[in-house]
């Protein structure tokens, strides 16, 4: 994997990190002014997976209001909240088979 699309990873995990975020969800801490780049990349990708995990929270508890029967909760919403979830889910499996794939990549490497 090309540094390039390295880069584009990350992008892509930082946009879900930031347009992921529900009502409820953990806020981030600030980050140091010298924090390095691998810690720098795990607080994105945890950042990331929590947005993702309250994404499929929030999803299972609108299905769960629908299901019993609450005035205010109808299916269209239920199905936003639901297809949210679903797509929220297979970007962070194509990062994760990204980053796998980078880094089989890199072990392949001769030194």
């Amino acid at each position: 994997m090309s540094d390039m699309q390295i880069q584009n990873v990350l992008q892509q995990m930082r946009a879900l990190s930031q347009s992921g975020r529900v009502e409820g969800s953990m806020p981030t801490t600030p980050e140091p002014a010298a924090q390095s780049e691998g810690d720098a990349f795990a607080t994105v990708l945890r950042d990331s997976l929590r947005s993702v995990n309250a994404v499929q929270q929030e999803a299972r508890q609108v299905q769960t209001r629908f299901e019993l029967g609450e005035a205010n909760t109808s299916l269209p919403q239920v199905m936003v909240a639901m297809n949210k979830s679903s797509l929220a889910f297979e970007a962070t499996n194509q990062v994760r088979n990204r980053l796998l794939t980078a880094y089989q990549e890199v072990m392949r490497m001769q030194v």
